[in-house]
């Protein structure tokens, strides 16, 4: 319940910048969550990269993959 009432807060005040600002602020909060997905991909790609390396997984086909998937 604290977060909705911070994130209306947030709406209030963003309410009250200007135009120029608030299109500033849509482009800081744009490029921060690109750099935090770009982050959480490089992670999960090193995840995976330690899996294979553990034996975790194996190589496998498209249509093998395809089949797992199905069924």
């Amino acid at each position: 319940m604290a977060n909705r009432a911070v994130f209306g807060e947030v709406l209030e005040a963003v309410e009250e910048l200007t135009v120029e600002e608030q299109e500033t602020l849509v482009e800081i909060v744009n490029r921060r969550m690109l750099d935090r997905r770009r982050a959480q991909l490089a992670e999960d790609v090193k995840a995976a990269q330690r899996d294979y390396q553990d034996g975790a997984c194996k190589p496998t086909t498209p249509d093998d993959l395809m089949r797992e998937i199905l069924s």
